[in-house]
């Protein structure tokens, strides 16, 4: 029951009907709420409308209303989203948490009826899109085959998924093969405003996905967790957060020519990573976005990760309005969107004098077309630039032992070709960053049309696919005529999910891969992705670039990335003649009509109106109807986890860390990917030995990421990602460490054991932007299962930080300007820190490294618990661990 003590909360006629809304302009009296960014505004409508006295307070509605874009980071509020959504790798592994948590709950009360408590408070929306690879591909059979296998080998996580949402209230599931999650989201399950209770208030939301900030271009306040916090908040817990920085970006101009939206966020992302916003809000105003459509914004929304950013907003305007038409949103829900957005003040108006903490500029004229790679997407290289910065690049790509320009003859599919470094193996159209935007879609199939009419096609060794986002985007690449011509260069439609994007790019066809590992040869990637870390598109590929789907189009005809796109041919049509890129390249009108005369409204309607449904395959999975999960002890998928057995009534007090040695010593700019891989599982490593002692072929291994449901496979995997480079075990890659006990190189998983056994406390050292990244949990379930109490790193990446402590692992930070190498550590050391029960938030913290001689070096390090309640949560164990107590205490 909320309370209103500033005489806010009005009763107003909507096209909907009469709503409450809780009125910003009540508090004008105690704050200047016309400066603040439109972000902010939200954020105090939500603890305005959530007043209850004791959870939010008075004193939380102040802090947002006088909020000091110059002064931030000490005031902590409490936010409650609207609702969840999920995808399904992140997704299972919290509905199994959940699941276990009622199994906990009736275990600590005694009473089996207490189970209803775990249950989801606020709308909760799961979508299948992780699962399916790209087994086949140019192929009509493509989409067929690769639907047919994903069944095969996720039936168990499926069953468990329909025992989910038949067993939760307000949980739904997006069946798979109907599109990717923050696509869905965008198209069909965002509301602008959400209309609950006969209240009226801004659609926001918390996703366990860290793409999920792509609804930011509708103008809703959304971002990514991990799924641990997602379920806090699916069990009614708020989000306490710091208010954050609002970095105001200003865009003015329109595109060139020959560029794209994923150019323009190819070069936000580089700016912004120089800007340095990570924990903050980014909010864009200015001239451009008069005009600029909600898929630019989305595509500029989708990619906050990669800049750092929380979220990257685009406040509600007329362009918000015509993108709910034209995708089916219902006429009175848009009028009442407009209504109430003007009501609130939180219209866009640039003639508002807002407040930002920092201000940066770009003219989107200037920008050109780029690519991002090998390994990071801020790493921006103009498309003129490509080849000159590959050969640059090269030298520290070769793996020991690669022969410096070596060329092998392959036979693959009944071809003869030469293979050698720089080819591309991989050119795929992928992700909601760009499927959902009809503009470059559409470029990349006149793209391939115009290919295909001067006789060109993909080169024999370049795997294509097309997986896009949405049903939606293959109805108006039908009606415009393009789906053959895409087709024909190989871009057959490969399934309706994340697949290259999050590392499911299935095998290299197998004489292609034999080459590359025997061969040591550094193959690449193109793919219209948001993220291209080492280690992640495909375990054969060490070198992998993001682009504009006209030119992933491009680079499957040149077939190598060491070429001049924009001053060399991409080869010669039927007559001879020399045939350029830019021969190719349509102009910003073409691409303009042809969205005009193809994208329609009625698409999204169709499409979306059984977006519940599934297929057959997925009608017929059955499932039980139980209040708790009947858990099957010999399911390799889903298994109950040890995070809630035996779990003590009351928590344990926070205690120093005595006698810790290190697992690993890692570099800069670790990835969760690195952390917790997604992708294939190798047979000899722990996690596949495992699979195979439970009678699994390697076949049927599935990948990791489907395997989220269980952490015995989810453990052994953890750091055992093939491109990490763990100091302790020098001139090693993947998941080895030096057991500091015995002195034997051996895998992490197994020094893990025998530290454990011995009772002795782990860390892990490392440097700047560790866990850069996916939202993933099992990055932070996984480190603490190991064994780890802390992480001492120079800086952490946002998400990862807040699961680590959700787990209850301690960040350290190590001193400003000083790094394990500038300290002495090699990683060999015993390590003691100094922290106790009263630990303060962002405290220094002793730390003592004692090398085997005796020698000490002791120095600071700032503990990054940021709030008061993450102090809690390491006492407890976790947040998990907390809410579980809590709930048991108010039933007793």
């Amino acid at each position: 029951m909320t309370h209103d003590p500033f005489n806010a909360r009005t009763t107003i006629d909507t096209p909907l009907g009469e709503r409450i809304i809780y009125r910003l302009d009540a508090l004008r009296d105690m704050g200047d709420i016309d400066a603040l960014p439109y972000s902010i505004k939200v954020l105090l409508e939500s603890v305005l409308r959530n007043h209850d006295g004791r959870v939010i307070t008075d004193a939380d509605v102040r802090a947002v209303t006088q909020y000091d874009p110059a002064k931030v980071g000490e005031a902590e509020v409490a936010f409650k989203p609207a609702r969840v959504v999920l995808q399904d790798f992140t997704g299972v592994p919290s509905l199994v948490d959940l699941a276990a948590m009622r199994d906990a709950i009736v275990r600590m009360t005694g009473d089996e009826t207490t189970a209803a408590l775990v249950n989801p408070q606020v709308p909760a929306d799961l979508v299948v899109d992780h699962s399916v690879q790209v087994d086949a591909f140019n192929s009509s059979m493509a989409l067929t085959i690769n639907s047919e296998m994903e069944f095969a080998r996720n039936r168990e996580r499926y069953e468990f998924l329909k025992w989910g949402q038949a067993a939760f209230d307000d949980f739904s599931v997006v069946p798979p093969a109907t599109g990717i999650v923050h696509q869905v989201n965008l198209e069909y399950l965002a509301k602008v405003a959400w209309d609950a209770d006969g209240m009226l208030f801004p659609d926001s939301l918390v996703g366990t996905d860290s793409h999920t900030t792509m609804i930011n271009g509708l103008g809703v306040v959304g971002w990514g967790v991990g799924g641990i916090e997602a379920e806090a908040v699916m069990v009614g817990q708020p989000i306490y957060m710091l208010l954050p920085e609002v970095v105001g970006f200003r865009l003015t101009g329109t595109l060139a020519e020959g560029s794209t939206a994923t150019d323009l966020v190819l070069r936000v992302t580089e700016m912004l990573r120089a800007h340095g916003v990570v924990g903050k809000f980014v909010e864009f105003y200015g001239p451009a976005l008069e005009d600029m459509p909600v898929a630019d914004r989305a595509t500029i929304a989708n990619m906050s990760p990669e800049y750092g950013a929380t979220i990257g907003f685009f406040p509600v305007d007329a362009r918000v309005l015509d993108y709910m038409r034209l995708t089916g949103r219902d006429e009175s829900l848009v009028e009442a969107v407009e209504q109430y957005y003007r009501e609130q003040g939180l219209w866009r108006d640039d003639t508002r004098s807002i407040t930002y903490s920092s201000e940066i500029e770009l003219d989107m004229g200037t920008v050109i077309p780029s690519l991002a790679g090998p390994r990071r997407p801020q790493d921006r290289v103009e498309l003129g630039q490509v080849k000159a910065q590959w050969q640059r690049d090269i030298g520290g790509l070769r793996p020991a032992g690669a022969a410096a320009g070596e060329r092998v003859t392959v036979t693959a599919d009944g071809e003869t070709f030469e293979l050698g470094e720089g080819d591309v193996v991989i050119a795929a159209i992928t992700s909601c960053t760009n499927t959902s935007n009809p503009d470059v879609m559409i470029g990349a199939g006149l793209v391939a049309r115009n290919a295909r009419a001067r006789g060109f096609n993909r080169k024999a060794w370049v795997k294509t696919s097309l997986a896009p986002g949405s049903k939606v985007v293959t109805d108006y690449l039908v009606d415009a005529g393009l789906l053959d011509d895409l087709e024909a260069l190989g871009f057959y439609t490969v399934g309706y999910g994340c697949t290259t994007c999050i590392g499911n790019s299935g095998p290299l066809p197998e004489p292609i891969s034999a080459a590359v590992n025997e061969h040591k040869l550094v193959v690449t990637a193109v793919l219209s992705g948001n993220r291209n870390f080492e280690g992640r598109i495909n375990p054969d590929v060490r070198a992998s670039y993001l682009a504009s789907p006209p030119l992933v189009v491009a680079y499957a005809l040149a077939g190598t990335i060491d070429i001049d796109l924009t001053s060399e041919p991409l080869g010669t049509d039927r007559d001879g003649n020399d045939v350029y890129l830019s021969d190719l390249w349509p102009t910003q009108d073409e691409i303009a009509a042809v969205v005009e005369a193809s994208v329609k409204r009625d698409q999204f309607t169709d499409k979306y109106a059984s977006v519940f449904d599934g297929s057959g395959e997925w009608q017929a999975v059955r499932t039980s109807s139980s209040l708790l999960y009947p858990w099957d002890p010999s399911s390799t998928y889903i298994q109950e986890p040890p995070f809630f057995v035996d779990l003590d009534p009351e928590a344990s007090p926070i205690t120093p860390i005595d006698g810790a040695r290190a697992l690993l010593v890692l570099g800069d700019s670790i990835t969760t990917d690195h952390i917790s891989p997604a992708g294939a599982i190798a047979v000899d490593s722990p996690a596949g030995q495992y699979l195979i002692a439970q009678g699994v072929e390697p076949g049927d291994f599935n990948s990791y990421g489907s395997r989220r449901g269980n952490d015995r496979v989810m453990t052994r995997g953890t750091f055992a990602n093939v491109r990490v480079r763990n100091q302790l075990a020098a001139g090693t890659e993947g998941g080895w460490t030096t057991d500091l006990l015995d002195g034997e190189v051996k895998t992490v998983y197994e020094a893990s054991l025998h530290y454990q056994a011995e009772d002795v406390p782990l860390v892990v050292l490392a440097g700047k932007d560790y866990g850069m990244g996916s939202s993933r949990d099992w990055a932070a379930k996984g480190t603490f299962l190991l064994g780890v109490r802390a992480v001492i790193a120079e800086s952490f990446e946002r998400i990862h930080r807040s699961n680590l402590v959700m787990m209850g692992v301690l960040p350290l930070a190590f001193p400003e300007g000083e790094t394990a190498g500038s300290l002495g550590l090699d990683g060999t050391e015993t390590f003691s820190i100094a922290v106790d029960d009263r630990l303060q938030p962002r405290q220094e913290v002793a730390v003592t490294a004692t090398k085997e001689d005796g020698t000490a070096t002791e120095f600071a390090c700032t503990a990054r618990v940021d709030t008061p309640i993450e102090i809690d949560y390491l006492r407890h164990g976790g947040i998990l661990p907390m809410v579980l107590r809590n709930m048991a205490a108010v039933d007793q």
